[in-house]
């Protein structure tokens, strides 16, 4: 699948918005504690997707009824579904100048990735969360999804790359007071 910009230039993709705040202390905060652990910015890239899908669980694995949608709030408060473990990952490349945009699969309802831009391409990553029957690795040289979707269950790879979060996942999340009213109002297209 060839992927598509959204947006011709590149530097939509290290722009901040509402939900890619990377200008915030924490973001920051973040962003500098893994830079100081490795040596560039591929490693910096690994270990950012690394952080989130690792130290940040799924809240529907996790059982956490708070929604965020705000890369800040994620970090702080150390929860999110897809869309907004993805806010987070692209704040905290884009804090060190990773071009990162947003992308999307949709099954029985959407699913939210990252593609990051690294040697004139892009690649995508799914920071979601591992879990048993869920693999998903940080990967320049093929993906490595948590998830494959079935054309012939009518799922699809999106190969639309957004410089800000679609409208349909960021009025869900804003909306839902909890995750359950919240998987209810999961956008099923796009």
């Amino acid at each position: 699948m060839e992927l598509i910009q959204t947006n011709p230039d590149l530097s939509a993709y290290l722009a901040a918005d509402e939900a890619i705040d990377h200008h915030h202390p924490l973001v920051r905060e973040v962003s500098a504690r893994l830079a100081g652990q490795v040596a560039d910015s591929y490693a910096y890239a690994q270990a950012a997707f690394e952080f989130v899908r690792d130290t940040i669980p799924h809240s529907q694995d996790s059982g956490d009824l708070r929604v965020t949608w705000r890369a800040s709030d994620v970090l702080e408060q150390g929860t999110g579904i897809c869309y907004a473990k993805a806010h987070a990952l692209a704040a905290l490349l884009r804090a060190e100048d990773i071009p990162t945009a947003l992308c999307y699969q949709t099954f029985d309802v959407v699913h939210g990735l990252v593609a990051v831009r690294f040697d004139g391409a892009w690649h995508r990553q799914d920071p979601r969360g591992n879990k048993p029957g869920v693999d998903a690795r940080f990967s320049l040289d093929g993906e490595r999804l948590a998830f494959t979707p079935d054309p012939q269950a009518h799922e699809r790879d999106h190969p639309e790359l957004y410089a800000a979060p679609h409208p349909a996942v960021l009025a869900a999340l804003k909306a839902a007071p909890d995750r359950p009213r919240l998987w209810d109002s999961l956008p099923t297209a796009l």
